[in-house]
């Protein structure tokens, strides 16, 4: 009789490129490495401090949150607080695995799903969004879509917004966001994720707080079929 044939378990790297950190983790991990980034850090600068940093770590599949749009696996325009060379990068080459590549808030939002129709709204510098419905993740690029006055979205709810507006009416603009894209999208609930989240003092109805470590979570599951 033939022993059953063991099947491999990959050690999956979760990268989670920000405008101020490159954050990592990889499986078995609880706490994230971080790295310093902002408007100097090329993708293959990212390369090369990923891999100093985790020489040691034995890890064999990627998963790179990046912040914008995704097309085909591949960044659809250069990163607006990162610097350049991201959109033909070879990832998979410079790594020397494999690489899926997604956008960041969609890996959150990956992160956070329970079921049903999920909108998840990602406050931080900008405005992250991405809708899962039935277990089919869609990104989204709401964030310039036009809201008031002639500005958008995320003018009044990203780090703008916020600094423009104040706290209290920040607050008010999210609150009002949420209910009507929970609204126009059919939504069965709405996550709000991203640092700025935290400045929140009441939730809307039907919305409840995402946590910054559920991008690594999504990271994770994008490699499960």
């Amino acid at each position: 009789m033939k022993a059953a044939k063991k099947t491999k378990t990959h050690k999956i790297l979760v990268i989670d490129v920000g405008g101020t950190n490159v954050k990592l983790l990889a499986t078995g991990q609880k706490e994230p490495t971080k790295i310093p980034s902002g408007p100097k850090m090329t993708a293959a600068l990212m390369v090369k401090e990923v891999k100093a940093a985790t020489k040691d770590w034995g890890c064999d599949h990627i998963s790179l949150g990046y912040p914008g749009p995704i097309i085909n696996g591949r960044p659809l325009r250069e990163p607006h607080n990162l610097g350049g060379g991201w959109m033909k990068f070879d990832f998979a080459k410079a790594f020397g695995c494999p690489v899926r590549i997604i956008n960041d808030a969609a890996m959150q939002a990956l992160g956070s799903y329970d079921g049903g129709r999920m909108l998840f709204l990602g406050l931080g510098t900008g405005l992250g969004s991405a809708m899962i419905v039935d277990g089919v993740l869609q990104p989204m690029e709401l964030a310039h879509l036009q809201y008031k006055k002639g500005k958008t979205y995320e003018d009044y709810l990203g780090i703008r917004g916020l600094e423009h507006h104040g706290k209290k009416k920040w607050r008010k603009h999210v609150a009002e966001v949420v209910e009507l894209l929970k609204t126009a999208l059919d939504a069965d609930y709405v996550v709000i994720g991203g640092g700025n989240s935290k400045k929140l003092k009441t939730l809307p109805e039907g919305a409840r707080l995402g946590e910054n470590s559920n991008a690594f979570l999504g990271g994770f599951r994008l490699w499960k079929d």
